[in-house]
C-alpha cells in the first residue's frame, strides 16, 4: 500500500476513535489431498454475531498488514493460496457507517474510498490464487472484498447477502460497481446493485448468490469451511476448472443500464443521486478498465458522503436499527405482565390478520368473536388457510402447522372466549359508539388484569375508555396494513393508561417483532395525521383548479413509493374521507374535507385511476365528478404548498408532544408508510430544502444529525 494511502487511512482512523476494530487473523493449514500449505485470513471483531464485523479505517489497515504477511509468503513459495472468511454467522457487513457519519471534508471521504480500494485490490494481484469463503452475512464492502478474490464459495445458510449502498444513498464504492458486472454481466449486476437496493434493500440467500454466478461453488453451512477447502484443493491441483459465462459487452450491457435507469426513475424519480451515479459507473465498466472504474467509485463515494441524501440514509438506518429497539418514553419492561391468551374482537380481514400475527409470534391460544358464526368461521378459516400457505412454502413443518391451527378458535359468546384472556384487541368498525360498546361488553367478562387494546386509526383512546370502570388498562395498538409487512405499531397512551398496561403493550409489540413508537392520544396519532395533511393539500389544489397530473407530479421529486392518489386508492377513498373528517373536526383551520373526494366515495369509486392500459389513467367517470376552481398551480408551487403544510403540521405535533422527538416522526413514516431512506423519513428533507425554517423559524434536527457535520 502506498505511503499516501497509509497516511490517509491513519488520518481517517484519527477521525474515528470509537471504531469497533476488525482484526485479520492469519493461520496456516495443509490443504486436503496434498495441495500444499494455505494461508487463511479470518475477519473477526472479537464480538458475537449480534455485532457484525465492519471495515473502518483501522480495520482496513489490519487487513492490509495481513496481506503484507501472506504476500511475502506467496512470493517466497511458502503458500499455494490464500483464503478469506469471517467469524461464525458473519463474513463482513461493509463500511462502518458510524465512522462515515463523522466525516466533514471531501478529502476525508475520498480517503475512505481509496483506502478500501488500495487494500482490497491487492487480493487480485498476489502471486497465488485467492479465495473468498462467504460463510455468513455479507453486505457492502463484505461482498466487495470477496469480488477482488480469484474464486468464491458461499454457504447455503446465508440469508443476508447484498450491496445495499444505493438504498442508503451511496454506491458500492470498493469495487462493486466495476467488478460485479464484469463477473456476472451488467443485467444481473443492475438487479443486485440497483433493483434489490431500491426494493427496500432486498437480500439474497446463498443459493441465489451461487445461481447469479457471484460464487463459484455452494456448500452446506454445517461443514462449509471444510468443504470449501476440499474444493479449493481440487481447484489448485487442476482437478476443477471454473467455467464462467462470456459477458455480453454489446447491446445487452446498454440495455441493462437502461433498465436500471427505468427502475431508478420509477422508485426515486430522479430525487436521489446514488442510483444514477452507480449506473454511470456500471455503464463505463463495459470497457473492462477496472482502474478507471475504481477511480470513478472513489469520486462518487466522496461526493455522496458529503451529500444530504446519504446523511439522511444513515440517519434513517440508525432509526430503524437502534432507536426502534429502544422506544422513547416506554415504561420499565419489568412492569409488563405475561400474555398467555389473546382475544380478538371481530373476524373481518384486519382482525383475521391480527389473529394470524399474534398466533405466529406469541404461539398462545387466540380466540376470535364476531356477531355471527358465519363471520367467525370465515375469520378462523382465513387463519388456517394462511398457515397452510406457510407450510406449503416450507416456512413451517406439518407439526407446527397443526399446532398453530389448534391454537386459534372462534366463539360467539365473549364470556366463553375472553374470561381467561390477558390481552384483548378490537378491530371493529371505526365508530366511537361501536367501539365503546365493544369495550363495555369485553370489560364485563374479561379478567381484571387483561389489557384492552384498540386498533383504531384515528379515534381518541381516552374517550373510548371514558365509560369503563378501569380505563387505565386501555391502550391504542394501531397496526398498519398489510399487517404482516409494515413494521410500525403506534402504541397510544390514553390519559388514564397506567404504566403496567403500557409496559405490557410494549412487551407484546417486541414479541410481535414490530417497531413500537409511543404516541400521545391526539387525533389520528402520527402517520395518518401527517399523510392526511399531505393528501389534504394535494386534494385542495385539485379542488381549486390544478390538473390532477400536475398535482401528482408536484411531489414526484420526493421519490415516494407511490403517488398520493395511488396511495389513496390503497388506503381506500372512504377511509381517507373518514380520517379527514375526524381531523377536520379536531383542526378545522388546517384539515379540509374535499367535496370532490366525498363525491368519489359517494359514487362508489375505488380510486381516481383506471388501469386498462397497465398504467394509471384518470378515470373518465371520476373526471366527470370533479368540480374545480380556476386557480392553477405549477408543479413547483404544488410541492412548496404541500411541504409547507407538512412542515407546519410536524412542528405543531412536536409542540403538542404527540411524540418525544422529530426522530420518532421519521421512524413512523419509514416503518409505517414506507417513506424512503434517502429522505430520512421527512424532517431531514424539510430541513435540507428550507421548508422547516421558512414555516417554523428553525430546523427540526440539530446540525450533523442527518446532515454533514458543521
Amino acid at each position: 500500500m502506498s505511503t499516501t494511502t497509509a497516511e490517509l487511512l491513519k488520518g481517517a482512523a484519527e477521525l474515528f476513535p470509537d471504531e469497533v476494530v476488525t482484526q485479520a487473523h492469519v493461520r496456516h493449514l495443509a490443504l486436503p489431498g496434498g495441495a500444499g500449505n494455505f494461508a487463511l485470513i479470518t475477519l473477526d471483531n472479537g464480538l458475537d454475531h449480534t455485532k457484525p464485523t465492519t471495515f473502518g479505517p483501522q480495520s482496513l489497515a489490519n487487513l492490509n498488514l495481513a496481506i503484507d504477511q501472506v504476500e511475502a509468503e506467496a512470493a517466497e513459495g511458502k503458500i499455494v493460496g490464500i483464503g478469506l472468511t469471517g467469524k461464525p454467522f458473519i463474513f463482513a457487513v461493509g463500511a462502518d457507517l458510524k465512522g462515515v457519519e463523522l466525516l466533514g471534508r471531501h478529502e476525508d471521504a475520498l480517503a475512505i474510498g481509496k483506502g478500501g480500494h488500495d487494500v482490497f485490490r491487492r487480493l487480485s494481484g498476489l502471486a497465488v490464487p485467492t479465495f473468498a469463503y462467504y460463510n455468513g452475512a455479507a453486505m457492502g464492502g463484505g461482498v466487495e472484498v470477496g469480488l477482488h478474490c480469484s474464486y468464491r464459495t458461499v454457504s447455503t445458510s446465508i440469508a443476508a447477502f447484498s450491496l445495499p449502498e444505493v438504498f442508503l444513498g451511496l454506491v458500492p464504492g470498493w469495487g462493486g460497481c466495476a467488478l460485479l458486472p464484469n463477473l456476472i454481466g451488467a443485467d444481473k449486476a443492475v438487479s443486485v446493485i440497483i433493483e434489490n437496493s431500491l426494493n427496500q434493500n432486498r437480500q439474497l440467500k446463498g443459493k441465489q448468490v451461487f445461481e447469479l454466478g457471484i460464487a463459484d461453488a455452494i456448500f452446506e453451512g454445517a461443514d462449509f469451511l471444510e468443504q470449501s477447502l476440499i474444493w479449493t484443493s481440487a481447484v489448485l491441483r487442476g482437478e476443477l476448472q471454473i467455467q464462467r459465462p462470456e459477458i455480453d459487452r454489446g447491446e445487452g450491457w446498454d440495455a441493462a443500464v437502461a433498465r436500471g435507469r427505468f427502475v431508478a426513475d420509477s422508485k426515486v424519480h430522479g430525487a436521489a443521486p446514488a442510483a444514477y451515479r452507480a449506473l454511470d459507473i456500471i455503464a463505463a465498466a463495459k470497457s473492462g478498465d477496472l482502474s478507471a472504474g475504481f477511480d470513478a467509485e472513489d469520486q462518487a463515494l466522496a461526493d455522496l458522503i458529503m451529500g444530504g441524501e446519504l446523511r439522511s440514509g444513515i440517519y434513517a438506518f440508525n432509526l430503524v436499527q437502534k432507536r426502534a429497539k429502544r422506544p422513547a418514553g416506554a415504561p420499565d419492561k419489568n412492569l409488563a405482565r405475561p400474555v398467555t391468551k389473546v382475544g380478538v374482537v371481530g373476524a373481518g380481514l384486519m382482525a383475521s390478520q391480527l389473529a394470524l400475527l399474534f398466533l405466529r409470534r406469541l404461539e398462545v391460544p387466540v380466540v376470535l368473536t364476531d356477531i355471527d358464526q358465519e363471520r367467525i368461521d370465515k375469520g378462523v378459516g382465513y387463519v388456517h388457510t394462511e398457515i397452510e400457505k406457510l407450510r406449503g412454502k416450507g416456512r413451517i413443518n406439518q407439526d407446527k402447522a397443526n399446532r398453530l391451527k389448534a391454537l386459534v378458535t372462534g366463539v360467539l359468546d365473549k364470556a366463553d372466549g375472553f374470561s381467561d384472556a390477558d390481552f384483548i384487541i378490537e378491530a371493529v368498525f371505526e365508530e366511537m359508539s361501536v367501539k365503546q360498546q365493544v369495550f363495555a361488553e369485553v370489560e364485563a367478562v374479561a379478567p381484571a388484569h387483561a389489557i384492552l387494546a384498540t386498533n383504531t386509526s384515528s379515534l381518541s383512546i381516552t374517550e373510548m375508555a371514558s365509560k369503563l370502570k378501569n380505563p387505565e388498562r386501555v391502550v391504542g395498538f394501531h397496526f398498519f396494513n398489510p399487517v404482516a409487512i409494515l413494521p410500525l405499531l403506534e402504541i397510544v397512551r390514553g390519559e388514564k393508561t397506567d404504566d403496567a398496561s403500557l409496559a405490557t403493550a410494549f412487551g407484546v409489540a417486541r414479541k410481535l417483532k414490530k417497531t413500537a413508537v409511543l404516541v400521545k392520544d391526539a387525533p389520528a396519532f402520527v402517520v395518518n395525521r401527517i399523510l392526511t395533511r399531505f393528501m389534504g393539500e394535494i386534494q385542495n389544489v385539485i379542488d381549486e383548479g390544478t390538473p390532477v397530473a400536475v398535482a401528482e407530479k408536484g411531489v414526484e421529486p420526493l421519490g415516494l413509493p407511490m403517488s398520493p392518489l395511488v396511495l389513496l386508492e390503497l388506503v381506500g377513498p372512504a377511509i381517507g374521507l373518514h380520517v379527514s373528517e375526524t381531523l377536520n373536526r379536531a383542526f378545522p383551520d388546517r384539515f379540509t374535507v374535499s367535496p370532490n373526494l366525498a363525491a368519489v366515495v359517494k359514487a362508489g369509486k375505488r380510486g381516481f385511476y383506471v388501469y386498462d392500459s397497465g398504467a394509471p389513467v384518470l378515470d373518465p367517470e371520476v373526471a366527470a365528478l370533479l368540480k374545480q376552481g380556476d386557480t392553477v398551480l405549477t408543479e413547483e408551487q404544488v410541492r412548496t404548498r404541500v411541504m409547507d403544510a407538512v412542515a407546519e403540521e410536524i412542528g405543531l405535533m412536536l409542540a403538542e408532544g404527540v411524540v418525544a422527538e422529530a426522530q420518532d416522526i421519521d421512524l413512523c413514516l419509514i416503518t409505517g408508510a414506507g417513506w424512503p431512506f434517502h429522505l430520512g423519513g421527512i424532517t431531514p428533507y424539510l430541513d435540507r430544502e428550507g421548508f422547516s425554517e421558512r414555516v417554523n423559524g428553525k430546523k427540526f434536527l440539530a446540525p450533523g444529525v442527518a446532515s454533514v457535520p458543521a
